[in-house]
């Protein structure tokens, strides 16, 4: 089960929370961008990046020089995949069809080397998963220059609203269009590097990946 703590125990519309550790599992494993929310130099700065999950371990990586990574006291992670637009009746009611993560904690620093690397492959097989095995590997000179955080998923929530509107009683007899607009997202055609000094066939990780659905 999910934890309870005073940040985790939704507020309003309680009935949408999620208790399952398998839930925050499954979104966050559909998603490939998170917002890391953190005070730096004594300013909020929410930062858009890519992530990876071991086990109960969250991964996130960026430049030593970043300022979101640097001096990490607490920070609140999100992920939210919008599944679509809710139109009701009264623009009172309008709503989203959604489903999101939030997690909170304090991330410690990976030094050990080994646990570097499983990290960083993590998040490129959140993005491309069988990158990592076709792909070059880290140099020592890149991997000084790069910062790995590991955050707990221990105090995390998770929300999903799915469904038709909820319009009032009195104005469902209004004789105005109420739905869903279903969001999805697919991928397009695989778009080579105009600079390859060889033709390359797609690789099959990728090729299955971006192939269409039968």
């Amino acid at each position: 089960m999910l934890s309870t703590t005073p940040r985790t125990t939704l507020g309003r519309s309680k009935h949408r929370a999620l208790s399952r550790r398998e839930d925050l599992y499954a979104v966050l494993d559909a998603g490939m961008v998170c917002h890391l929310g953190v005070v730096a130099d004594g300013s909020p700065m929410v930062v858009p990046t890519c992530y990876g999950r071991i086990d109960d371990t969250l991964y996130l990586h960026g430049s030593t020089g970043a300022a979101s990574l640097r001096n990490t006291g607490e920070v609140c992670v999100t992920v939210t995949h919008l599944d679509g637009i809710v139109l009701a009746r009264s623009v009172f009611s309008h709503s989203l069809n959604y489903r999101s993560a939030m997690i909170y904690g304090r991330p410690r620093r990976v030094e050990d080397p080994e646990e570097c690397l499983a990290g960083l492959r993590a998040i490129t097989e959140q993005l491309a998963p069988g990158q990592w095995d076709v792909a070059r590997k880290p140099t020592r000179k890149e991997l000084a220059a790069t910062t790995v955080l590991a955050l707990s998923l221990a105090e995390a929530s998770v929300k999903v609203r799915q469904g038709p509107p909820n319009d009032d009683e009195e104005d469902r007899a209004l004789p105005i269009w109420a739905g869903v607009l279903p969001l999805h997202q697919v991928w397009g055609a695989p778009e080579p590097d105009p600079t390859m000094t060889a033709e390359l066939p797609v690789p099959a990780h990728i090729a299955s990946r971006t192939a269409p659905a039968r």
